[in-house]
């Protein structure tokens, strides 16, 4: 058996000697020109990774804006629906956060037709509830039914919006057609047993409900709430997070900092309806889309 060469073996040990060495040193000049750094340049660096990663960005936002008293935070929505692919996962996600029945969705993405012939196009809008600073359906809604919160999200009391009359008479006077009556169907219905998925509770608004007969949130009118359960745990909303062409924005425009009002100050923007005196609360990046848009939520 030949043996090992006793030169080949040093040369060996040799190489690795220096490349430690070398590894010594670089180490070392790493971290003097780290130490070098100071704290404002790495955390200019770090903003500018959250600028380029927009829902970090909002996620900052959010835990930012959730350190102010809630009186102090005016949460808004903006839609790019020049990235609107109309997949409609945001209507999946929302569907699925908030355990909504066959017949209820808090959003729809309808389809617009802007320009004129021969230059038409048609365009994806999505759409919920707008949370308007001058709801007509709290109006219409029976006394507590609807409120509107110090931070601008209308909520409902399903305690007190319960009968049809009511939820209809709230739903007439809402031009965005962004009100729904839970019936009490399933989407497992008339199979073998209802999926625990349709019965297991869920939170909204602070508290955990579980629809079954005879239970609220069935018999009740019900909306969007821009994810009221999951912002309040530091979460954003559902259909923001989910959207793959990142169309969707949600922050509090009071914060100059934020996403979505560095979004409204660089980009033409309009309301849903604004000429009705609504003061909606979702903004619609779009150059081509008339400023008092007509489109409704159904």
């Amino acid at each position: 058996m030949s043996q090992p060469c006793k030169g080949k073996a040093t040369r060996r040990k040799l190489l690795r000697g220096v490349i430690s060495a070398a590894a010594t040193v670089v180490a070392a000049e790493v971290g003097t020109v780290l130490k070098g750094v100071t704290t404002e340049r790495r955390a200019s660096a770090e903003e500018r990774f959250s600028t380029d990663n927009e829902v970090l960005r909002m996620q900052q936002d959010l835990e930012r804006a959730l350190r102010k008293p809630v009186e102090q935070r005016q949460w808004v929505m903006v839609i790019d629906t020049r990235k609107c692919i109309g997949c409609n996962a945001c209507v999946v996600a929302c569907i699925a956060e908030n355990r909504l029945p066959p017949g209820v969705s808090y959003r729809t993405v309808p389809e617009v037709e802007v320009g004129e012939y021969p230059a038409v196009r048609r365009v994806f809008m999505p759409t919920n509830c707008q949370q308007c600073d001058n709801p007509p359906c709290m109006k219409a809604a029976p006394p507590g039914a609807i409120s509107k919160r110090p931070d601008g999200i209308v909520v409902v009391d399903y305690t007190k919006f319960r009968t049809r009359k009511a939820f209809e008479a709230a739903a007439k006077a809402c031009p965005y057609t962004a009100l729904y009556f839970d019936d009490g169907k399933y989407w497992t219905q008339g199979t073998p047993r209802l999926q625990a998925y349709e019965t297991r509770p869920h939170v909204e608004y602070g508290q955990r409900w579980t629809r079954m007969e005879g239970q609220l949130p069935i018999g009740a009118g019900r909306k969007c709430h821009f994810c009221l359960q999951r912002l309040e745990v530091g979460m954003l909303p559902a259909c923001v997070t989910t959207c793959i062409g990142r169309a969707m924005y949600f922050g509090d425009i009071s914060d100059k900092r934020s996403l979505v009002a560095d979004l409204l100050r660089r980009n033409p923007h309009m309301q849903v309806n604004a000429n009705l005196g609504t003061r909606p609360r979702v903004y619609y990046i779009a150059e081509d889309v008339k400023k008092n848009c007509q489109v409704c939520h159904g």
